[in-house]
């Protein structure tokens, strides 16, 4: 799985949201000013390239849709970013964010409540 641009990640964001889709419905999510359409069908045609999404024909033109699952995707690049990052310790990562005031004492609560409803 190749690694994505920030613009390429922007965009594969809202093809996950949409499912199938046109670059117009993609173009239509954007925040303003939305960047011209040839420039977002150029960054979904590498979003095909790269084999993140497949295009099927309709009408006069392509409907995409994604072929890797976001949670595949996150799964991935975050375990290197923890690898590249925090010395592939998750429990690290969390540390640093909570020294740095990022969690809370409550969501850390929160995330311990999770992982132990999760493991019953």
């Amino acid at each position: 799985m190749e690694k994505l641009t920030n613009q390429e990640e922007d965009i594969m964001l809202r093809i996950w949201r949409l499912g199938r889709c046109a670059v117009k419905q993609i173009m239509e999510l954007l925040p303003e000013p939305r960047p011209p359409y040839t420039t977002v069908a150029s960054i979904v045609n590498n979003l095909k390239r790269k084999e993140y999404v497949k295009a099927e024909r309709d009408g006069k033109g392509y409907v995409y849709s994604p072929l890797i699952a976001e949670s595949d995707y996150k799964r991935k690049f975050l375990s290197g970013f923890v690898s590249n990052y925090f010395k592939n310790s998750f429990k690290e990562m969390v540390s640093f964010f909570a020294k740095d005031e990022k969690i809370s004492p409550e969501d850390l609560k929160d995330i311990i409540r999770e992982i132990e409803s999760s493991e019953e």
